[in-house]
């Protein structure tokens, strides 16, 4: 059965936004979250665990990025989370004594 029409996103820009923000969007956030903690946290466990959750997390900002109304929102959101996951791990890199560099 086909899904309704009501509840699918009419416009193109609007569609290639929400798949956009949920591949590259969800990646980038993902990235930086695990950044973030390799810089406060000891680099080497957060790099092996960041093989599975990284995806984890990935997919499940993938899902979130489609149950949104506006493709656009869902990149300002994503863009601002990976600022300011950035930001901490920059924060972590000057400021956290037991960083490697």
């Amino acid at each position: 059965m086909p899904a309704n029409p009501k509840h699918l996103t009419a416009s193109p820009w609007q569609r290639a936004g929400k798949i956009s923000a949920g591949i590259l969007g969800g990646y980038l956030v993902s990235a930086a979250v695990h950044v973030a903690f390799a810089a406060w946290f000891n680099h080497v466990n957060v790099l092996i665990t960041s093989t599975f959750s990284g995806f984890i997390l990935w997919v499940a900002l993938m899902v979130l990025a489609f149950l949104a109304r506006s493709g656009w929102r869902v990149w300002l959101l994503y863009i601002a989370l990976t600022l300011l996951f950035g930001a901490i791990a920059w924060m972590g890199k000057m400021y956290n004594p037991n960083f490697m560099h």
